[in-house]
């Protein structure tokens, strides 16, 4: 077993699952009373997260120094790396510059081979890494050598081999960091640990069933079936456990894309074999976001509209449990750890109400998109769901920069369709983790014909992700942007400009709002 102690990072769960993937058993603790645990659980390992304070701040979260005396290895992510460095006696400062996206590892800021190094031993000389980090260590504790820096940072990778502590500034977890497996694989290897493989089969998703099953017993649940392959793997999962004792309710918000409800309609009926309800809420939802222009006022008022929506419905059929198809990104951008910072509240977590007369059901929350992809195969759901792109629990709400109104939402929904016919023409559609338009509030002056106009932009953003926890911007031929850009402003009469997000995450979301 290898210990994870979370410090609030965005990107501890994931940490967490790549530890898993290598077969191998993580349990997520907070640092307090952490030595206790250590003494339970007798761990093989133990890994510091990343975290959003700063350790030289009042009340930043700690640690006690006694663990660094226990003899277990220990390897420093980010916060983690200037925390130990911090504990020991080391200094860490702000950087003069923040880094926040990719860099280059490398020997003490020369472009040599890495030095004599435990962790990096089996990567190459130089390789490419992901940063997200403000402050930086200044200098080591006397017991550490520097083994790897980049251009802006000069101690990228510490090591104190004779106590097998080790620190890195960078993210392993994320897949912006190729060689982040092997670097994670080669410390469970100094713990002493045998690498095997974690595998998602039949058998693991009937152990799913299971559990559903023995939480409802003989309760009715009522699913918020929104089409997507979160909700849609959910309420497959939930009706094999419970069968005509879940009802699944798709809600109308009035912020879905250009004939989402007719498709649904159809596909739910020809595929699952499951009775979908549909409510129509367009006018409740519309008139509760009149004139709020906040992102995280937008998505609470979405979010607790939706719950009184569903708690009518689950009067009329007699449900106890509303499930959801809640993620794993969801929850930890809607702070779902102590120390973690919000990002935006999700409608289907932070977004809720405090006081519910419904038992929350979310089978996949501890899972990643692509993991809930794999689930939904297994159960057998068509590749037209399971490889369907993300959609937005608030819909086009988001989409939307400003107040949200039946307008703007008729414009948006006709650019957004131009770009989902234009990218289903190419092969693009299959590799990409999202495209989508994005209303941006921002008029600019034009011309059509001789004449002056002063219309709407809309923005462009396409992402190449695998987790959602971080993602590039999708590098679309020039001729496919201007086809569609050209569609846009000729036959969306109110839109004059089109522009393209070229910004990653992290800094960005994937969603504007």
């Amino acid at each position: 077993m290898i210990i994870l102690v979370d410090f609030g990072s965005q990107t501890t769960h994931l940490i967490s699952r790549r530890i898993k993937e290598l077969g191998v058993d993580c349990k997520i603790v907070s640092p307090d009373g952490v030595l206790t645990i250590i003494k339970q659980l007798k761990p093989k390992g133990i890994i510091f997260s990343g975290g959003p304070a700063s350790v030289y701040e009042k009340n930043s979260p700690t640690i006690d120094k006694k663990i660094f005396k226990l003899g277990i290895p220990i390897l420093g992510i980010c916060y983690g790396l200037q925390l130990m460095v911090y504990l020991l006696g080391g200094n860490v400062k702000q950087g003069k510059i923040k880094e926040y996206g990719p860099a280059i590892l490398k020997k003490d800021g020369k472009l040599k081979k890495v030095g004599d190094s435990d962790l990096l031993k089996r990567v190459d000389n130089l390789i490419p890494v992901w940063m997200s980090h403000g402050d930086v260590v200044e200098s080591v504790p006397k017991e550490f050598k520097i083994v790897a820096s980049t251009e802006t940072i000069a101690c990228a990778v510490i090591e104190d081999k004779k106590r097998k502590i080790y620190g890195i500034q960078f993210h392993p977890e994320v897949v912006h960091t190729p060689d982040g497996m092997t670097i994670l694989e080669t410390f469970i290897k100094i713990c002493g640990i045998r690498i095997s493989t974690s595998k998602m089969d039949k058998e693991f998703a009937d152990g799913l069933v299971l559990d559903i099953k023995k939480t409802i017993g003989n309760g009715k649940a009522i699913c918020a079936l929104s089409g997507g392959v979160d909700s849609s793997v959910a309420a497959v999962l939930v009706h094999r456990a419970v069968g005509k004792n879940l009802e699944s309710v798709y809600i109308d918000s009035g912020l879905m894309r250009s004939g989402e409800t007719k498709t649904l309609r159809k596909v739910f009926k020809k595929h699952y074999k499951i009775g979908i309800k549909v409510v129509d809420a367009k006018d409740i939802f519309l008139k509760n976001l009149k004139g709020v222009t906040d992102p995280e006022q937008k998505r609470k008022i979405i979010g607790k509209t939706f719950i009184d929506v569903f708690e009518k419905e689950a009067k009329k059929s007699g449900a106890t449990f509303l499930v959801q198809g809640t993620i794993y990104p969801d929850v930890i951008e809607s702070a779902g750890s102590k120390l973690s910072q919000k990002i935006k509240s999700h409608h289907n977590v932070g977004g809720l109400p405090s006081k519910m007369n419904l038992i929350l059901l979310e089978p996949l929350r501890n899972f990643y998109k692509d993991e809930v992809r794999k689930i939904g195969k297994i159960l057998g759901l068509p590749d037209k769901i399971v490889n369907r792109q993300p959609f937005p629990g608030p819909g086009l709400a988001v989409r939307i920069i400003g107040d949200v109104t039946e307008e703007k939402l008729e414009i948006l929904r006709n650019a957004d369709k131009i770009i989902q016919e234009e990218i289903q023409k190419t092969k693009l559609f299959k590799t990409l983790w999202q495209i989508f338009a994005v209303f941006t509030g921002i008029k600019t002056t034009g011309v059509r014909g001789d004449g002056r106009v002063y219309g709407e932009t809309v923005a462009i953003r396409a992402i190449e992700a695998q987790d959602a926890m971080s993602a590039n911007f999708a590098k679309l031929p020039y001729g496919l942007l201007e086809k569609i850009s050209t569609r846009i402003v000729n036959e969306v009469k109110e839109i004059n400009r089109v522009v393209y997000d070229i910004t990653n995450k992290p800094p960005a979301t994937m969603e504007w709002e």
